[in-house]
């Protein structure tokens, strides 16, 4: 089984690891899909659960956390490990966590992933962040939250966005009935796109985290839909995983 894995390194916080999967290579469209959606083959997913997290567990991974993401803004503080496979998850789009080798998990297929640490490798976050997510500001609102939360500087946080929808392929054509006319500077009025990539680094720089501190995957995962899953390819069903833990070793 060969699976998509990027791998991305914060400057100087070697005992944080971050992981963004896509697609696994295979005939079935939904190989390496991570989430156990309603009519998905539960067994295929915890498959591709456990080939994930095995690759991980060298690196000092030892559980998952993750919650029933809604397009809120809701933030989970030090939560519980889920496991591979969970049940009743609480609902938020976002967690914030201080515990070593617990996996904070995200779950997207053209929303963005987006993964938080502190300088000194003792904090770090987690948060899903769709169009709705950014139109409520939900990414600087949250790492002001993950700051107030652990008494951090915002000065002292990085954060790197993971494959999502590019600016090319974000059309709203909805836009005056969706956005608020503040938004209409990420709006290209040819084709009707949003720069959602550079939204939200505006969204975090807000926050205070200085801008050589923010990292972006630029890979669209619609331009690029043989390795990543994209809910606008067809309303595709299949989710990818972006992971984010202290290696406590």
């Amino acid at each position: 089984m060969k699976a998509c894995f990027l791998d991305f390194a914060f400057p100087g916080i070697a005992n944080v690891h971050c992981v963004f999967t896509g697609r696994f290579e295979g005939a079935d469209p939904l190989a390496g899909n991570i989430s156990f959606r309603a009519g998905q083959d539960r067994a295929k997913v915890l498959a591709a659960r456990e080939h994930i997290v095995a690759r991980l567990v060298p690196r000092g991974l030892a559980n998952l956390a993750e919650a029933h993401q809604v397009h809120g803004d809701e933030l989970l503080v030090e939560p519980a490990a889920t496991g591979l496979e969970p049940a009743d998850l609480p609902k938020a789009d976002g967690m914030m966590s201080r515990q070593k080798n617990l996996g904070l998990v995200i779950k997207t297929a053209d929303c963005q992933p987006i993964l938080v640490a502190h300088s000194a490798g003792g904090h770090i976050m987690a948060i899903h962040a769709g169009w709705r997510g950014n139109r409520a500001n939900f990414p600087q609102r949250a790492v002001e939250r993950f700051c107030a939360t652990y008494k951090l500087e915002a000065r002292d946080v990085f954060a790197v966005r993971g494959p999502s929808l590019g600016p090319a392929n974000a059309r709203f054509v909805n836009f005056e009935k969706e956005w608020p006319e503040e938004f209409r500077p990420w709006l290209d009025e040819q084709n009707r796109c949003m720069d959602l990539w550079n939204l939200t680094r505006e969204q975090l720089q807000a926050a205070g985290i200085p801008a050589r501190q923010i990292f972006g995957l630029d890979i669209c995962t619609l331009a690029n839909r043989e390795q990543f899953f994209s809910y606008r390819d067809n309303k595709c069903p299949g989710r990818q995983a972006s992971i984010i833990w202290i290696d406590g070793k």
